[in-house]
C-alpha cells in the first residue's frame, strides 16, 4: 500500500516522514556541533559543506512530501476530540511552516557571499542576486531559533504519539509505522 487511505499512512508517507524526522534531528545535531568548531579546525568546512547538503536534499524532500500529501490525502483522526484533532493539525501546520524558514534562512546564510551552495560536488544551487546588510548574521539568528523552535514542537509531536499509543490506546502511532489495512 503505496498512498494512503481514510484509516492508515501509506507506505510512502510513512518512508518520508522517518526520513526527515532523522534527518532533522540529525541536521540539528550537526548544526550545534559546527558551530562549536573553529575556523581552523580540520572538520570545519566539511561540516558546513554535509550540512548543506543535506539541508538542500531535505528541501527536495520536503517540497515532495507536501505534494505527496496533497495527492494523497491524509487519514482519519484516532480518538481524538474535533478540537484535538484540530490542533494536531495546526501545530503539523506550524512545523511545515517552521522548516519552511529554517530552509530559506540556511540558503540565504550560504549565499550570503554571493557563490552557490554546492550539492554533494554534484550540483550546485545558485545564489539570488541581492543581498542584504547582515544576511549571513540576521539569516543564522533565524535559522537557529527556527531550528531551536521545531525541535521543541518535535519533542511535543513525539509525546503525542506516545500519548496515543500508552493512553489513548489507539493505533494512531501505530499507522506512521506501518500501513494498516482498511476496515
Amino acid at each position: 500500500m503505496f498512498k494512503n487511505t481514510t484509516s492508515s499512512y501509506g507506505l510512502v508517507a510513512i518512508i518520508l516522514h522517518w526520513l526527515m524526522a532523522f534527518t532533522i534531528f540529525g541536521l540539528f545535531g550537526l548544526g550545534l556541533y559546527m558551530v562549536e568548531l573553529s575556523y581552523y579546525d580540520s572538520w570545519y568546512r566539511d561540516s558546513l559543506d554535509l550540512h548543506k547538503s543535506i539541508g538542500i536534499t531535505l528541501a527536495a524532500v520536503f517540497l515532495f512530501r507536501i505534494l505527496w500529501r496533497a495527492l494523497s490525502g491524509q487519514p482519519k483522526p484516532l480518538g481524538s476530540s474535533k478540537a484535538m484533532n484540530q490542533l494536531a493539525h495546526t501545530i503539523h501546520i506550524v512545523m511545515y511552516i517552521i522548516l519552511a524558514i529554517i530552509v530559506v534562512s540556511g540558503y540565504l546564510i550560504s549565499t550570503a557571499d554571493g557563490r552557490p551552495i554546492e550539492v554533494f560536488s554534484l550540483f550546485n544551487v545558485s545564489a539570488l542576486d541581492f543581498v542584504f546588510d547582515e544576511q549571513a548574521d540576521t539569516a543564522g539568528a533565524v535559522h537557529y531559533y527556527a531550528a531551536c523552535t521545531l525541535i521543541g514542537f518535535a519533542v511535543l509531536h513525539v509525546l503525542g504519539a506516545l500519548k496515543h499509543h500508552f493512553v489513548d490506546k489507539d493505533k494512531t502511532l501505530i499507522r506512521m509505522i506501518k500501513p494498516l489495512k482498511d476496515k
